[in-house]
């Protein structure tokens, strides 16, 4: 059973990102406000959850949140500024874009960028503890799931359908074949050790 927030006395935002660790594509964060008293018995860490069982939860989350929004980072970007600090600037962008300010961030994780005035707390597999950054972590992935699905209509080869952009075998035999695409991470060792 997951925790409903951290301090019961001001409104919380939990923030997730996804797809940090892929050879291709964006990274995405989302940031969800629930209300005080919200219950979800299935809301668990996305990891955990069957595809169907995120993409229903996303449309529990959506429908009940108080606020919520998803930020997105390119691989450009991530070239540019690293990973790490393209997946606060997902999540700083998810901010950006809620409709209600929150009090305080409970965030996924051990490190954040601080986010202007506001407190934060990070929680290391925060996903698996508290509501807000579950529901996070499934708007997250759900929607760069997505992305990915769409990358892969422009580029099949790379069987991204199936690893969504992860360093799969197939994933990498198809750089080495194909190169990369203008979707790759090019900061990031795309054939893998000795490639």
């Amino acid at each position: 059973m997951l925790l409903p927030y951290l301090n019961p006395d001001v409104v919380e935002a939990g923030l997730d990102e996804a797809g940090r660790g892929c050879l291709a594509g964006a990274v995405f964060a989302a940031a969800v406000i629930l209300p005080k008293d919200y219950r979800n018995e299935q809301l668990n860490d996305s990891k955990k959850l069957s595809e169907k069982a995120r993409y229903r939860l996303r449309e529990e989350i959506e429908r009940d949140a108080l606020a919520w929004a998803v930020g997105v980072v390119s691989p450009r970007e991530i070239d540019e500024i690293n990973i790490l600090n393209a997946s606060f600037l997902a999540m700083h962008r998810a901010l950006d874009q809620l409709d209600m300010r929150p009090q305080a961030l409970l965030v996924d994780g051990n490190r954040f960028h601080p986010y202007h005035d506001l407190l934060h707390t990070t929680v290391v597999k925060g996903d698996g503890k508290y509501m807000s950054i579950a529901a996070a972590s499934i708007l997250a992935k759900t929607y760069r799931d997505d992305y990915m699905l769409g990358l892969h209509e422009e580029y099949p080869l790379y069987h991204w359908d199936a690893n969504k952009g992860y360093p799969s075998r197939a994933h990498r035999e198809a750089i080495r074949q194909y190169g990369a695409t203008p979707y790759h991470r090019m900061t990031f060792n795309l054939l893998g050790e000795g490639g």
